[in-house]
């Protein structure tokens, strides 16, 4: 049980990186005039960020 709490809890900080990242990339796609290329960079920098977090509380979970 606990193992599918930490998938959950990955996929959840992974999902709101890509909301977050979807946001800013068409926000920096319609500046540019290339909407598809904004979201694709967007999505990619909001995984990244995603990752990064899990990471992050991960850390501080095995610090305790």
């Amino acid at each position: 049980m606990s193992s599918d709490k930490k998938d959950k809890t990955k996929s959840d900080k992974v999902g709101a990186g890509i909301a977050l990242g979807v946001g800013v990339g068409l926000a920096i796609g319609t500046s540019m005039g290339n909407v598809g290329a904004g979201l694709a960079v967007g999505i990619a920098v909001g995984i990244a960020f995603g990752v990064s977090m899990q990471k992050k509380e991960d850390s501080k979970k095995d610090d305790k």
